[in-house]
C-alpha cells in the first residue's frame, strides 16, 4: 500500500466522493429520542457474579499506564510512537513469530514508511524489535507492502533457509519491486544486488506483492496489485519474474494488498483457490453499502491464471476497518489441518479518514488480533468464516457472569455487568428475538458505539455515535453490517445467537457463531459503561460473561 504521506495519494484524494447508502432495518438507531417504555414482563437484570474457575495467569497486567493516551489499545499491536499501517504476512522461524508493518517515523511532516518488526510466540503476545527494513538506505526510495518467505532452497543467493523479503520501493512517485535478504532470521535485512528485481512498466498504481512457493510447479507465484487489475507472474529464483496472466475489476476501485491460496471445506471436501485483495472504495470504487474492506473471490488456479466461480466478490469482514489484511498457513498445525485453516489479520482504520484519528503519541490505528478462517459452503456457495485464535483467552482476566434475564422493549438499561477497563471481551447469547433488534451501547453520554443484532434481517451491525463522529467523513457515521443480510440469509433452525465482541480502547470486532464479524475503529470517552436496549420483541438473555483482557505488547 501507498504511504500516508505519499503525494500522488493526497491529489487522487482530492476527488473522492463518499458512498452513504442508507442500511434497511437499522436506520431508527440514528433517530431522535428513544421512547421509554414500561412493561409489566420487565425486571431488573441480575446481580452478577464472578466465575471461580478463571483464575488469572501469572505475569498478566490489566491496569493501563496512567501515561498512555486514552485511545492506546490494550490488546491490539501499535508502535511505540509515530505512523503505522499496512501489516505483513507474519512469517514463523525457529519457534517464533515474526510480523512486519509499515511505519513512518516522520509523520506527519515527512514522508516515507519502512518496515517495522514485532515477535511473538503465539501470535497473542508480542516483542516490538524495532525497524528491520529502514527507508531511503539504498537509493530506490521507501519501503512499502510486499511480503516475507523463507527460500528454503537458497533460491535467491542469501543461502538456505534465508528470510527472503518482496517489496515495493518507490523514488519520485515511481513504484519498483526489490528484494531484500536476511540470515539472522528475520531480524535485519540486506538488499539485494540486483534491486530494482521488477522494474515499472509505466504505471502509476504497481504495488505490494504477495509471494508464495507453487511446490507443483517447482517455482515462486507472485500477485501484483495493479490498480483495478491483479497481475500474476512466476520465477524461478525470486529474482527474475515473468508476467502470466492477470484479474480485473473495475467496480471496486483500487485494490491493493493481494493474496492468493487454497483452502479445503473440511465438512464436504470441497476444494478452492482464494483471490483476494483490499478495494478502496474510499478511492472511486462502487461497493454497495460498504465503504473499504478485503474481497475475495472463489475459484481455481492452474498454475498461471485464476478463474473465478462468479464475477462479484465476497467479503471476509463487513465492517468499514479491516484493511490491507494478509492471510498465512499455520506450520504449527498438522498438515492435515493446513488447507482447511488459515490466519489473518488487518488493518483497522480506513483511507477515508485515516489521517484524522484523535490519537496523540501514535497514529495510524492498530491492528486487529489475528484470527482463524475457515470455508464453509452455504447456499451451494463457497465462503470464508473468522473467529478469534483460541490462544487470545489466555489474556482473558476473571469472567463476570449473569445468569438468564429478560431485556423488555422501550427501557434502557445497565448491562447485567460492567467492565472495568476499556479492554475487554464480552460473550452474549440470547434467544432469537421474533422480531425487532438487540442494541448494546459501548461507552457513556458523551459518545458512544451502539453494536446490535437486527432479527428481521439475520444480522449484526455497529454504529458510531462517539467523541469524534461529529468532525469525521459522513462515512465515518454509515452504519455497517452485512448488506447482503435479509431474513433467510440466517438458519432459521438457529435459535441461540451468540455475539463475542472484543472491545480495546480505540476498536471493536464483532464475531457472530455463524462465524461473520464486522471490525471497527471507535473513539467514546468517559467510563467505559454498556447499556442494552430491546425493540419490537423481548430478548431473552441465555448467557453473558464479560473479562477484562491484559496488555499484551511489551518493548
Amino acid at each position: 500500500m501507498m504511504n500516508p504521506a505519499d503525494p500522488t495519494r493526497q491529489i487522487r484524494r482530492r476527488h473522492r466522493t463518499f458512498i452513504t447508502l442508507a442500511l434497511a432495518g437499522i436506520a431508527t438507531i440514528a433517530a431522535g429520542a428513544l421512547v421509554l417504555v414500561l412493561s409489566l414482563s420487565h425486571r431488573l437484570a441480575p446481580e452478577p457474579t464472578v466465575d471461580p474457575s478463571a483464575s488469572p495467569l501469572d505475569g498478566r497486567v490489566f491496569d493501563r499506564p496512567a501515561a498512555w493516551d486514552p485511545f492506546r489499545p490494550s490488546y491490539h499491536v501499535t508502535p511505540p510512537a509515530h505512523w503505522m499501517n499496512d501489516p505483513q504476512r507474519p512469517i514463523y522461524v525457529d519457534g517464533t513469530w515474526h510480523l512486519y508493518y509499515l511505519y513512518n517515523a516522520d509523520y506527519p511532516t515527512g514522508n516515507g514508511t519502512a518496515w517495522y518488526h514485532a515477535t511473538s510466540d503465539d501470535l497473542v503476545h508480542w516483542h516490538n524489535e524495532g525497524v528491520a527494513i529502514e527507508k531511503y538506505r539504498n537509493g530506490l526510495g521507501d519501503i512499502l507492502t510486499g511480503s516475507a518467505v523463507i527460500d528454503a532452497e537458497g533460491t535467491a543467493g542469501f543461502g538456505r533457509g534465508a528470510v527472503i523479503a518482496l517489496v515495493t520501493q518507490q523514488d519520485d512517485g515511481v513504484q519498483r519491486q526489490s528484494v531484500f535478504g536476511s540470515t539472522d532470521g528475520g531480524y535485519t535485512f540486506q538488499p539485494a544486488a540486483g534491486n530494482p528485481v521488477m522494474q515499472n512498466p509505466g504505471v502509476v498504481d504497481w504495488r505490494d506483492p504477495k509471494v508464495f512457493r507453487d511446490e507443483a510447479s517447482g517455482r515462486w507465484v507472485m500477485v501484483l496489485a495493479e490498480g483495478r487489475r491483479l497481475g500474476f507472474y512466476t520465477s524461478p529464483d525470486l529474482l527474475s519474474w515473468t508476467y502470466v496472466s492477470d484479474f480485473s475489476s473495475d467496480a471496486l476501485g483500487l485494490l491493493e494488498c493481494p493474496d492468493l491460496f487454497e483452502m479445503v471445506d473440511p465438512a464436504t471436501g470441497r476444494r478452492t483457490w482464494v483471490l483476494a485483495a483490499s478495494a478502496d472504495g474510499s478511492d472511486g470504487g462502487r461497493i454497495p453499502g460498504r465503504t473499504t474492506g478485503f474481497a475475495y473471490w472463489t475459484g481455481s488456479w492452474d498454475g498461471t491464471r485464476f478463474t473465478p466461480d462468479a464475477p462479484e466478490p465476497q467479503w471476509l469482514d463487513d465492517g468499514a476497518d479491516f484493511y490491507a489484511a494478509v492471510t498465512w498457513d499455520d506450520p504449527t498445525q498438522p498438515d492435515a489441518e493446513r488447507l482447511t485453516e488459515r490466519r489473518t489479520l488487518g488493518w483497522i482504520n480506513n483511507w477515508a479518514y485515516a489521517r484524522e484519528l484523535p490519537t496523540h503519541d501514535w497514529q495510524g490505528g492498530a491492528l486487529s488480533v489475528t484470527r482463524s478462517i475457515t470455508l464453509s459452503e452455504i447456499d451451494g456457495r463457497l465462503r470464508l468464516r473468522s473467529r478469534p485464535i483460541d490462544a487470545l483467552r489466555t489474556l482473558e482476566g476473571d469472567a463476570r457472569t449473569a445468569p438468564a434475564h429478560v431485556i423488555a422493549p422501550g427501557a434502557i438499561a445497565p448491562l447485567a455487568v460492567q467492565p472495568t477497563s476499556p479492554a475487554y471481551r464480552m460473550r452474549v447469547s440470547f434467544e432469537r428475538p421474533a422480531n425487532g433488534e438487540l442494541r448494546l451501547r459501548l461507552g457513556g453520554d458523551a459518545g458512544a458505539v451502539t453494536v446490535g443484532y437486527d432479527a428481521d434481517r439475520g444480522a449484526a451491525f455497529i454504529v458510531r455515535d462517539d467523541s469524534v463522529a461529529g468532525r469525521l467523513p459522513a462515512v465515518y457515521r454509515q452504519a455497517q453490517t452485512d448488506p447482503d443480510a435479509s431474513p433467510g440469509h440466517r438458519p432459521a433452525s438457529d435459535d441461540i445467537v451468540t455475539i463475542d465482541i472484543l472491545v480495546d480502547a480505540s476498536s471493536v470486532e464483532v464475531f457472530l457463531g455463524d462465524g461473520s464479524s464486522l471490525t471497527s475503529a471507535m473513539y467514546p470517552v468517559g467510563a467505559p459503561e454498556i447499556t442494552t436496549e430491546a425493540t419490537g420483541a423481548p430478548v431473552r438473555i441465555t448467557d453473558l460473561a464479560l473479562s477484562p483482557m491484559s496488555l499484551s505488547i511489551t518493548g
